[in-house]
Formats: structure tokens, C-alpha cells, sequence
């Protein structure tokens, strides 16, 4: 319990020691002078202890304190002193290194700290949040990496426009990065430094002359990170030896006020005397759509870098090689877009080996670590079935290259910049995928086709900053990515994928914090637009038909592709998505996407007897139970007129009978005649549907 009573520093916390992770890559990286002094302080006090111990240990009659002091005294000679006079300095050596490296080279903070600094924040400046600010229109950057310093120095300038109909006379910046030097930030036309919040990370700039709707500004800045010794807890993971990635959001500067800087958590709000968390905007808001929900302060905008780098590492940014050279001992790459993209973008640097393919004209690239091959041909098979996929469903892909990049596993995650991918060495690099286990899922495969699909659902259609935006990239993205498994495994391996979306949705739904919302008014929340998105959208497919679903999509991006304020929503989607729903379907659009509905669908009984011609005339006894939930979780009944599946498996759990059968009441009883001889058969069989029980739906069959 000391981190809750504010004692969270592990100077006083017996034992521990700060764990670093082990990455190929990067080795044991920065993290060994903080294991090894902990080690040395922590390794001094028990040495002190077992002094202590020695000296008090009860050895014969003696019972009392008095008797024992007085036999510890006598113990107390040479050797010992000796020994617990080099303990005791190390002890105190070590620990005023540590005090050194983690309170006075870095701020130490508590988590109540940290908390009390968002607090503080919102409090101070949450007036300022709907304040006009300009837009990002234009970046250009030089990002000075250096690995083994753990250092960046971004120098370069925004472009700005304000895109408001009143004049903007003060700009508002933030920045992420709490350790930073201001070497220069400079407005063209000229602006004056109103406010400087160093403990909140907050500028205000008075401009000199207000900027007039549509017109035009530069901000110029010049901005270093340097790490320092090492930190309590946490660490620097972005700027390594070998493997560096930094989103470059959490260097340079953002304009106007940040929402999601606020505390999140209600319970945390409440004692700080705040009003709980404001929802997302309504779906259709006219001043969420505004704004996309990567970024408040950019809409679509030109991005050209220069990126510097150690001479033996390859440094990648979003964009296309125009040059590559070395200076100075350092080795120096500059990229540029050929199209606007949104204000999201990275860098990267590592000592590569890089593996080379092509799907059609466009160049693939995977720069690894050399020793990790063993994945590379199904990312390079994944990427080129989901381009081909993407390209024939939605659209052409707009980009002339694909590029996917290997970071040290201090995070497990893989994500879509423009045409660029960095990938985590953890979840596909060095993934083993037993093609012989019918349980085992090709996720290195599977997890390509995920972003590459966002270069669709994210690059071309951005959401606004509104309820259902992550349907938009986060959901079309899984269903993507589903269809292009589909399409190399088929159906049937597709289910353990969807038996495990189904749990995690589940799972999701019992611990929410808040309230759950529909698929359609989801806010950011990964087990809905993650996991009930795929259930949801793969039985979309299976009822209307994959062709049916991609005619809409494809609409939707004709519809919607970089379309700037207002930004498109999930009412968009809906609309053509109901456009090629068949009318006696209709229903069912609204409970999967408007609605909360969740299944009780079982099978209590299923038996077989043959017939004389040799086929099998099977008989199912199932239950159907419909039911809406509220946001708070309360559920009630409404009323059946469903299209389920009726199924009948065999042994290897392939539909020997499955047919859609319009269910109106709880109890039913269906007699089905069949070829083969049946394994399994119920309702739902493939749990297509959100059920709460979905084990139950079918079972064994048994002769009659």
C-alpha cells in the first residue's frame, strides 16, 4: 500500500529494484546502471541486516535485550566493523547517487503529484478550450537524433492558418515532453510571450498583430530533449542505442488546449472537486466534426523531414527518400509527402538489415534486425494480399511505397503512419506461429493486414473528434484485416478468432467504468471497436454478403476520402451500409450498430436416427432470448423476429446444414434431414451473435 499512502520511491521500498526489458535489439540498453545501482544499494542493506542479525542472533541462555546487547557488543570486532563500515558507506554512496540521478538530474513525482499537475491544468485552462486557434497547414522538421545519448533536437516551422471567421489574437502552445530546452520559439508576425507555465508545460502568445480570418503565420522552433542519469520509475524508450521511435507529437509543440491531458477517471475527478469527465461530442455534432480526432490543431497538411541520425543506423520518417548523405560523422536522411496527411507522424533509427518484395508498382520494404527473419514472408505475404484486397474492395492504395519497421518490444503494438508501419519486434518479429496447430492464429500475418488497412481507414477516411469516429479506423480496419484471413484460412479458422473477440468483448463490457454505448457512438473504446467490432461486422458480411459490404465501403471512401471540416462520422457509414441492407434486414442495423443487444441463445437438446435412404434426420429443442442493455448494463427482454443460423456440424466442426431460419419465439424445436452423419448441431453454432453464454448454443448430438 505505500504507493497509495504517497511513498512510491524506491529508495524506502526494501528490495525492489527497477526492471528494464530485454530487447533484441537494444540489449539490456539503458536500463543496467539503474538495475545495477539498486542492486548494489539494496544488495548493501541486506548485508547491514545480516550484521544485525549476527550480532542479536540468540545463542545459548541468554533471554533478555540487556543480555543480547551485551553479547552483540562483544561480537562487535574487526571483521564485522570492517564489513559494516563498507556497507554501511556503500549504502549511503549508492543511495546519494540514486537520490542524485532520480531527484535532482530528473523530477521526481508522485503519482498524487502527477495528478494534482492534471488537475491544475484543467482547472487553469480549461476556459481556453474552445478559444479559436490556427491550424497546422505545413510541417518541416529536422529531427536530430542521438542514440547513444538518448537526446533529440527538433528544429524547423509550422505553417498556420486561421481557419475561423474571427480575427485569433493570442496562441496557445503545450508540450508533452515535460524535460525540454527552448532554444527558440519565434512567431512570424511577431508575438510576445504573455505566459510561461513551466510546471504545466504552457505558453501564451500575444500576437502583435491579430491574425485575420484566412490569414497566414509562421512558428519556428528549436527544441531539445536530453536524458539525464536515470529516473525512479519509468523511462526513456523512445531515443535507445538501437531502436529509436518518437512520435514526433511528443517533442514539438501543440496548439490550444488538450482534453486529453484531463483526468480521466471519475472517481480521481470527484476528489479533486471535479465534474465528472465530459462525454465525446453527439455523433453529428456540428463543432466536434470540426475537428479530426488524431489532432486538434491540424487538418490535412504538407510534411516534409530531415532526420540525423548515428553513421552505422538508418533513420525513416513518413514520406519518400529524397536524399541520403553523411556529415560530421553522422549519417542524415530527408523525406517528403507527395500528399497532405495528418498530424501524425514518427521517426525512427536503427542499425537495419532491409528485406525487399513488390506488389504490383509499389516498392515493399521491412527493415529488421538482423536474426529476426523468421516472420518476414508472412508480413511480405500480408501485405501484398491486403493491398491487392484493399485496392480491388475500396479503392487505390495512395501510396507508391509500403514500409514496415522493427522497434525493441518496450511496447507491443503495431501502428499505421503514412505508408510507413512501425512494428514491435515482440508481437510479429519474433513470433512463433505453429502452422500445424489448428488453435495457433498467423498474427505477424494478421496484424499486417490490421494497418495496412489503415492506410484506408485512417489515412483516406478520418472521423471527427465525435462518438463513433473509431469505428471508422479502429473497426472497418478489423473487419479489413478479417476478410483478408478469410480469404487465405477460411471460414472455419476464422472462428477462434472470433471466439476470442467475443471474450474480450464480454470481458469489456462486465468491468466499464462508465457506461458502454453502442458500436455506432463508440468513444475510443478498444473492446467495442476492437472486439465487438469484429464479431459485429463479420456477421454483417455473413448476412448481407462480403460484396455487399465492400460496395458500401467502397462508397464511403468515394464519399468521404481526405474530406476536411466536417469531418465525415458513423452516420456516413450507416447511410451506405443501409443502402445495400436488403429491407427485411433493416432491423438488424440498428441492433448491431444503435443498439446494445446481447443474445441467450442455447441448445438443451439434439438427437439423430437414421433414416432408411441413409441420411439423418436430425432434431434440435433450442431456446432464443433477446435482449437490449442500457448503458449502465440493465438489461430487458424485447421481442424475436431474428434471422439466426440453424446449423449441423460435423467432427471437424464443418457445416454439414446451415440455414438462416426467422425466429419468433423462446422455444423451438426444428427438424433438419442431412447426408452425414452429424457431430454437433443448435442454434447460432458459429456465434455469429453477441451471445453472453456463447459455449451453450450448440452441443453433441445423440442418436435417438
Amino acid at each position: 500500500f505505500s504507493d497509495q499512502m504517497g511513498f512510491s520511491h524506491n529508495l524506502y521500498k526494501f528490495g525492489v529494484i527497477p526492471g528494464g526489458t530485454y530487447s533484441d535489439m537494444n540489449g539490456f540498453g539503458h536500463f543496467l546502471p539503474r538495475m545495477f545501482s539498486f542492486q548494489a544499494y539494496w544488495g548493501a542493506a541486506a548485508i547491514l541486516l545480516m550484521i544485525v542479525a549476527y550480532l542479536l542472533w540468540t545463542r545459548g541462555a541468554a533471554e533478555h535485550w540487556r543480555e543480547r546487547l551485551r553479547v552483540a557488543r562483544a561480537r562487535l570486532r574487526g571483521g564485522v566493523i570492517g564489513v559494516g563500515a563498507l556497507a554501511l558507506l556503500l549504502f549511503a554512496g549508492v543511495g546519494s547517487f540514486i537520490y542524485y540521478n532520480t531527484n535532482v538530474l530528473n523530477r521526481y513525482e508522485t503519482k498524487h503529484d502527477g495528478e494534482l499537475r492534471l488537475v491544475e491544468y484543467e482547472k487553469k485552462y480549461k476556459a481556453t478550450e474552445r478559444l479559436p486557434q490556427p491550424r497546422i497547414t505545413a510541417v518541416k522538421v529536422k529531427a536530430e537524433l542521438y542514440p547513444r545519448e538518448q537526446g533529440v533536437r527538433m528544429i524547423g516551422s509550422y505553417r498556420l492558418k486561421n481557419n475561423n471567421a474571427e480575427p485569433i489574437s493570442e496562441i496557445w502552445l503545450s508540450f508533452a515532453q515535460r524535460k525540454l530546452k527552448f532554444h527558440q520559439i519565434e512567431l512570424d508576425p511577431p508575438a510576445r510571450l504573455a505566459e510561461n507555465n513551466e510546471r504545466l508545460n504552457v505558453r501564451r502568445y500575444q500576437l502583435a498583430t491579430p491574425m485575420a480570418p484566412g490569414a497566414e503565420a509562421t512558428l519556428r522552433f528549436d527544441l531539445e530533449m536530453v536524458t539525464q542519469g536515470f529516473t525512479n520509475a519509468g523511462s526513456n524508450t523512445s531515443v535507445v542505442y538501437n531502436g529509436s521511435f518518437l512520435n514526433g507529437r511528443s517533442i514539438l509543440p501543440v496548439i490550444g488546449y488538450q482534453s486529453g491531458a484531463e483526468v480521466a477517471r471519475d472517481q480521481d475527478r470527484k476528489k479533486h472537486g471535479l465534474k465528472p469527465k465530459e462525454r465525446m461530442p453527439a455523433r453529428d455534432d456540428p463543432q466536434g466534426l470540426q475537428r479530426n480526432y488524431f489532432s486538434n490543431d491540424a487538418d490535412w497538411m504538407d510534411f516534409e523531414a530531415v532526420v540525423g541520425t548515428e553513421e552505422d543506423q538508418i533513420a525513416i520518417a513518413p514520406g519518400y527518400l529524397q536524399k541520403e548523405w553523411k556529415e560530421n560523422g553522422r549519417r542524415y536522411f530527408s523525406y517528403k509527402m507527395d500528399v497532405p496527411i495528418l498530424n501524425f507522424f514518427a521517426f525512427q533509427s536503427a542499425r537495419y538489415a532491409v528485406k525487399k518484395d513488390q506488389w504490383r508498382d509499389v516498392p515493399i520494404e521491412i527493415y529488421y534486425h538482423p536474426g529476426h527473419e523468421y516472420n518476414l514472408e508472412r508480413m511480405i505475404a500480408g501485405t501484398k494480399a491486403s493491398l491487392e484486397y484493399f485496392t480491388n474492395a475500396f479503392g487505390p492504395y495512395q501510396h507508391k511505397q509500403f514500409r514496415i519497421i522493427e522497434f525493441p518490444r518496450y511496447a507491443s503494438f503495431a501502428q499505421a503512419f503514412p505508408n510507413t508501419i512501425p512494428y514491435s519486434e515482440g508481437i510479429g518479429f519474433i513470433a512463433r506461429v505453429r502452422e500445424d496447430d489448428e488453435k495457433d492464429i498467423d498474427y505477424p500475418y494478421y496484424v499486417t493486414a490490421h494497418e495496412a488497412a489503415h492506410q484506408w481507414w485512417g489515412h483516406q477516411i478520418i472521423g471527427g473528434e465525435v462518438q463513433g469516429s473509431t469505428l471508422l479506423s479502429e473497426t472497418l480496419s478489423e473487419y479489413s484485416a478479417m476478410m483478408v484471413m478469410k480469404q487465405k484460412y477460411g471460414e472455419a479458422k476464422m472462428q477462434k478468432f472470433l471466439a476470442y473477440s467475443m471474450d474480450r468483448y464480454l470481458l469489456g463490457r462486465a468491468i466499464e467504468r462508465k457506461k458502454e454505448v453502442p458500436l455506432a457512438l463508440v468513444e475510443n473504446q478498444p473492446y467495442i471497436h476492437y472486439n465487438k467490432g469484429s464479431v459485429v461486422m463479420y456477421a454483417l458480411q455473413d448476412y448481407i454478403g462480403e460484396d455487399k459490404v465492400n460496395q458500401a465501403l467502397k462508397a464511403l471512401i468515394a464519399e468521404g476520402a481526405y474530406k476536411g471540416t466536417p469531418y465525415p462520422s458513423a452516420t456516413l457509414f450507416l447511410k451506405h451500409i443501409r443502402a445495400v441492407t436488403p429491407p427485411h434486414l433493416q432491423s438488424m442495423i440498428d441492433d448491431m450498430f444503435e443498439n446494445i443487444i446481447v443474445y441467450d441463445n442455447r441448445t438443451t437438446d439434439a438427437t439423430y436416427k437414421e433414416m432408411p435412404d441413409g441420411k439423418f434426420s436430425v432434431t434440435m429443442k433450442i431456446t432464443a432470448k433477446k435482449r437490449k442493455a442500457g448503458e449502465l448494463g440493465k438489461e430487458e427482454d424485447v421481442a424475436l423476429a431474428d434471422w439466426i443460423d440453424i446449423g449441423v456440424l460435423d467432427e471437424k466442426n464443418l457445416p454439414i446444414f446451415l440455414e438462416k431460419r426467422k425466429i419468433e419465439k423462446e422455444e423451438n424445436e426444428i427438424t433438419v434431414v442431412v447426408d452425414r452423419k452429424p457431430t454437433k448441431a443448435g442454434i447460432d453454432p458459429y456465434n455469429k451473435l453477441i451471445d453472453r453464454q456463447p459455449q451453450d448454443n450448440a452441443r453433441a448430438v445423440t442418436k435417438s
